[in-house]
């Protein structure tokens, strides 16, 4: 059984081997040594072969005679083959020798071939390459050449649509690595090219400035020209139509001329035309900037960079010089700074879309104006001259009108001029204080002397005055005013001038400024005017001579009242009945300072009388009285004389204008005798003196003769009867109730209307007999040894005693 499975193994084993590549053998064959019947499988591998043999050798045997046959032939065909040979060699010796020249033709053509198809691929690479080359060539160009917004689009094409186009060679590389670098560096100069820009413009900004307003102040020329150019046509107009009706000229053309309609003078003026400030500025930087950013997609961060740098600048422009009041060039290049930096914004606003907006320009403004007006307010504060302040005034209506020309709202800025309206008017008061005040000292308080007609109209030139009884007077003659009076009248003039130059292009209808120059013209009467004229009422050593002048200047100023309402009502076009018209407080000023002027003349007539009454050396013990006045009474009644006669003697007409020697000298002359009594009544009743003697009594009571013999005489016309003896008749009553030692009367009567001594009052009675009591009481002690007198004196001594006792009876039944 074993052997048998050898047999068909060996058997497997041998056709394996006979069907299987000898490449493969060597597994087969280790299977055979690896087993036990090695022996055997050599035996029948032997065998095998030796059946192979036999099999070739059958076949060997079958095809030998073909074999032979075929090798006959073979040898009969080689002479042939070698003939063949012989002749293919010579056919291809032939082929060569021809087909060199073919080949060398062939070859060139290859190469030809070749090199046009590199030209070909060369001109297609070039073809993409040399777009990228003169775009880059291009870029280098216009880099050199700062224009780095065309730059950056030459970039923008050249990375997007060149570089792709043009393959993947080393310089596209290159380029691809430098697009970034360079468009940092063109954001970086553009960036440094825009602070450059802001540098200038914030330098500039003072030119800018001025110039803007320049512009304006031109157009307003031409526009008030126009207006007057319009208005004297239409004028011109009017008054041919008024003479000789409507017509038309021959021509048939309008009846203005075109110079008439000021377009001629326009165009010639628009020939001078002003620079813009974007003839000034060069904005490219700006818009440069803009489009770069935009292009990098960064627009955002430049609008707020820009911003930014704009509102730093616009507080620095706002900041003002800490001297800029001092001079008008400070407040200039002020307002020129502000106006250059608006007017850039203004232009940046309407040349560019979104760097800046309305809302953000107006942000600025609002805080410009009221930065610019607590400036305003702040520095004007300083100012102490009204010229200054009177151009201030016309610079920030300037200022004002060149910011409302490109739209910016200045309601503020008038609003601002109006506040300024009262300062300047407390400036013109005191300057009008000074010029009062140096008039008023430099006046001589003498009529002014007419030599001439001439001088006489210069005069009435500079004041209204009217006086037909004085036209008729021959030359020279006088005026009855002083120089202050017409000089008082032309600074009043000027003051209103003033104030009207200052309301001037304030947007204000006639009647506000009309109703300003009143309001102001009624304060420099009432404030500055008035206290003038007291001042130099009340100054010393006014003598009373200049006070009656004062008086009579006073007068006709009074009277040029109405001349004033009338001169404001034509500068101003307003008639002075409007309703709500502001009156002038003029009368009244002089009204005051004309009684204040009567007053210092009583109290200056006072003042003498109680200089002279401060010489009276009075001896209240004299036994005896003397038969003339005392002598400074009599240098008082002199004095008083020749004071009088100054108003006596006045010129007629100033006498009627003033009142004088009228009430006003009337009035004097009853204060002076009553303060003289008053004073003289003082003089004997005054605690100092202790007695008073009859003697001294009798020559007190001659001086009150003196002084009632003045009053008598009518030392100033106008008084009724014996009226300004009233002035002494306190003092009469006393001395003669004394003198006449008429107690019984005094004492039976008192009380009654009828009685004689209705002005005595008994303590002053008392006072004074006490004193003569006491007097008498130390006559009797010195005269004792006469035993005669002792007893009368006695005797008077009891009635004085028993007097004393009745009046102080009646003093406390009257206090009762």
């Amino acid at each position: 059984m074993a052997s048998a499975e050898t047999a068909a193994e060996h058997e497997r084993i041998l056709r394996e081997i006979e069907s299987t590549d000898t490449n493969c053998i060597g597994p087969t064959l280790r299977s055979v040594y690896d087993g036990q019947e090695h022996g055997l499988f050599m035996d029948k591998l032997e065998g095998r072969i030796r059946n192979h043999d036999r099999e070739i050798e059958k076949m060997c045997n079958h095809h030998f005679q073909g074999f032979v046959d075929s090798i006959t032939e073979l040898l009969k065909v080689r002479g042939e083959a070698q003939k063949l040979k012989c002749q293919v060699t010579e056919t291809n010796q032939k082929l060569q020798n021809d087909g060199k020249e073919l080949l060398t033709s062939m070859d060139e053509l290859r190469q030809c071939r070749l090199q046009q198809r590199n030209i070909a691929t060369t001109i297609d690479k070039l073809t993409h390459c040399l777009p990228v080359l003169e775009m880059y060539s291009k870029l280098q160009e216009q880099m050199r050449a700062k224009r780095y917004y065309p730059a950056l689009r030459t970039l923008e094409q050249l990375e997007e649509s060149c570089l792709p186009q043009a393959g993947s060679y080393r310089f596209c590389g290159i380029m691809s690595e430098n697009i970034p670098r360079l468009r940092t560096h063109i954001r970086d100069v553009s960036m440094s090219d825009l602070k450059d820009f802001l540098e200038s413009i914030r330098k500039h900004s003072d030119k800018i400035g001025e110039t803007a307003m320049k512009q304006a102040q031109v157009q307003i020329a031409r526009d008030n020209a126009v207006t007057s150019q319009q208005r004297s046509a239409s004028g011109r107009r009017i008054r041919k139509e008024a003479c000789s009706g409507t017509e038309v000229d021959r021509t048939g053309s309008n009846p203005f001329s075109e110079k008439d309609s000021g377009i001629l003078d326009v165009e010639d003026e628009e020939k001078d035309e002003i620079p813009g400030a974007q003839d000034l500025v060069d904005f490219s930087p700006v818009y440069r900037c803009l489009h770069i950013y935009t292009v990098l997609g960064a627009r955002d961060t430049f609008e707020n960079y820009y911003r930014k740098q704009r509102r730093k600048q616009a507080r620095l422009v706002l900041q003002p010089h800490s001297n800029m009041h001092e001079t008008l060039e400070g407040y200039r290049r002020y307002f020129n700074q502000i106006v250059g930096f608006f007017v850039v914004e203004d232009h940046i606003l309407h040349t560019t879309q979104g760097l800046v907006n309305r809302a953000y320009v107006e942000e600025l403004w609002e805080l410009a104006l009221s930065k610019t007006i607590a400036a305003l307010r702040t520095h004007s504060s300083y100012c102490t001259d009204p010229d200054l302040i009177l151009d201030l005034k016309n610079l920030i209506v300037l200022f004002a009108d060149t910011l409302q020309g490109y739209g910016f709202p200045v309601n503020q800025l008038f609003d601002m001029l109006l506040e300024m309206r009262d300062q300047y008017g407390e400036i013109l008061l005191k300057k009008w204080n000074q010029s009062f005040r140096q008039i008023l000292d430099q006046d001589n308080y003498s009529p002014i002397p007419v030599a001439s007609p001439e001088e006489y109209q210069r005069i009435a030139g500079q004041f209204p005055f009217q006086d037909p009884e004085l036209d008729k007077m021959p030359f020279p003659k006088k005026l009855p005013f002083s120089e202050f009076v017409p000089k008082v009248y032309s600074q009043l003039k000027e003051f209103i001038y003033a104030c009207l130059k200052y309301s001037e292009d304030l947007h204000l209808s006639s009647t506000e400024i009309d109703d300003m120059i009143r309001k102001s013209t009624n304060l420099l009467l009432t404030r500055t005017l008035s206290h003038c004229l007291q001042y130099a009422i009340k100054k010393k050593n006014v003598g009373l001579a200049e006070l009656v002048q004062i008086i009579i200047n006073t007068t006709h100023l009074e009277q040029s009242c109405h001349y004033l309402e009338e001169f404001i009502s034509n500068i101003t076009n307003v008639p002075p009945d409007t309703i709500n018209a502001t009156k002038l407080y003029g009368t009244s000023t002089f009204k005051d300072a004309r009684h204040a002027a009567e007053e210092e003349i009583y109290t200056n007539l006072n003042q003498k009388i109680d200089q002279f009454l401060q010489l009276a050396d009075y001896d209240w013990t004299a036994a005896q009285g003397g038969a003339q006045a005392s002598d400074y009474l009599s240098d008082l009644i002199a004095f008083l004389c020749s004071t009088f006669a100054v108003f006596t003697h006045l010129p007629g007409n100033a006498i009627e204008h003033a009142t004088l020697p009228g009430k006003v000298a009337q009035t004097a002359c009853m204060s002076a005798c009553k303060h003289l009594s008053t004073s003289l009544l003082q003089l004997l009743l005054e605690g100092d003196v202790r007695q008073v003697s009859m003697g001294a009594l009798q020559q007190f009571n001659v001086d009150v003769k003196e002084c009632e013999r003045f009053a008598r005489a009518g030392p100033v016309p106008g008084f009724q009867g014996d009226t300004l003896l009233l002035a002494f008749i306190d003092l009469r009553q006393l001395l003669d109730l004394f003198t006449q030692w008429d107690w019984s009367t005094y004492l039976a009567d008192y009380g009654r209307p009828t009685c004689k001594y209705l002005r005595v009052n008994p303590q002053t009675a008392l006072t004074l007999l006490e004193k003569i009591s006491l007097s008498m009481k130390d006559t009797s002690r010195k005269n004792n040894m006469f035993a005669q007198f002792r007893k009368n004196e006695r005797d008077k001594q009891k009635l004085i005693d028993t007097v004393v006792k009745q009046l102080r009876n009646l003093i406390a039944t009257n206090q009762a």
